[in-house]
């Protein structure tokens, strides 16, 4: 492969991204991934599953739908004071409290499954709750931003396989969605469009898109960041989660299942990610032009080796890329749409 060496502008982030595709086949003798296991359908140890404890005197109801309640262990919450208050003079050590709340939404009781097992009724209600706890929690003073996202397997952190995400509602509007927040008002000023919109336009042109339906389209992005990086876009302007009626809720659902199953179908495992939903903040200023999506960010480059973030990326701060999207896309693309662990059942 002759190199090639090529920046790309991250329009959500404003940001370049460094792509090298020739250096995806370099020798590897670091640390690879460690063989999957399957877990089992109710694990007695796990704070998640139905009727079992969690830290303190909390126990989880008999629950058969999805299921919320406030992480035990929570990154936010109402602090009655500091013991270093904030002075408003000071400009370089600022602070401010931490208000919010931090929630653990269980998506199924079932400890084995994951969003890829789930039917399409399961799924959907899983966005319903997340619609639901978004709109509620946005209603409060105190909120300026809900972030829900889900980190999935092992390899990406997470403490716990039962089939779960996150939400973090607080005061603080996270820096990415700043990021975009900047970059889709200063290209409305400059263009009067909509980002998303052009966005879309320009990926459902290409060889990039990995599926789509009536409402929704799915992406490796030209600018991706991770190999097998994936973008769920709306196909009409949509700022928050709370805009979604019944019929692209559905479709959602559908185009979320889907995207997972081509994951885990990839190289037949269950393939880690992590997901983020990227909404407008909630601090009541309207802002029509944000644009609304999902990110995927699986770690690994093939099953057995994870993408590092390494001295360019945490000590330069710009992210390399080793592979190509189209050829990522069309890779996603190619796989069947129908879960490899269901057509072993049946």
């Amino acid at each position: 492969m002759n190199p090639i060496w090529q920046t790309r502008w991250h329009p959500l982030r404003g940001e370049w991204i460094l792509f090298t595709e020739h250096r995806g086949a370099r020798p590897w003798i670091g640390e690879t991934r460690a063989s999957e296991t399957t877990p089992p359908s109710y694990d007695p140890d796990c704070a998640l599953c139905p009727g079992n404890a969690r830290l303190g005197s909390a126990v989880n109801p008999a629950y058969t739908a999805p299921f919320v309640f406030r992480n035990d262990l929570p990154a936010f919450g109402q602090a009655e004071g500091s013991s270093e208050p904030a002075d408003p003079s000071d400009d370089l050590y600022r602070s401010g409290p931490a208000d919010g709340c931090a929630e653990v939404i269980c998506y199924h009781p079932d400890h084995s499954k994951t969003m890829a097992d789930l039917d399409q009724g399961e799924v959907e209600a899983v966005v319903q709750l997340w619609q639901n706890r978004s709109t509620e929690l946005a209603a409060r003073e105190e909120i300026n931003h809900v972030l829900i996202f889900e980190n999935k397997g092992a390899v990406t952190g997470t403490s716990n396989p039962h089939p779960h995400g996150q939400l973090y509602a607080s005061r603080m509007i996270y820096g990415i969605t700043q990021q975009e927040l900047e970059q889709s008002q200063n290209y409305w000023n400059k263009h009067q469009r909509f980002l998303g919109s052009d966005l879309l336009d320009r990926e459902a042109r290409g060889p990039r898109v990995v599926c789509e339906n009536e409402d929704w389209l799915a992406c490796v992005p030209w600018f991706a960041r991770y190999a097998y990086e994936i973008l769920i876009l709306p196909k009409q302007p949509t700022a928050l989660l709370s805009e979604l009626n019944a019929p692209r809720r559905a479709s959602l659902a559908a185009m979320l299942r889907e995207v997972c199953v081509r994951y885990d179908n990839l190289w037949q495992m269950r393939m880690p990610y992590v997901m983020a939903i990227h909404q407008a903040p909630t601090d009541g200023i309207d802002r029509p032009w944000f644009p609304f999506h999902f990110e995927f960010h699986p770690p690994l480059r093939n099953p057995d080796t994870l993408k590092y973030l390494a001295g360019p990326e945490i000590g330069g701060g710009t992210m390399t890329n080793e592979s190509d999207p189209d050829k990522k896309a069309a890779e996603l693309r190619a796989v069947s749409d129908i879960l490899y662990r269901k057509g072993a059942e049946a």
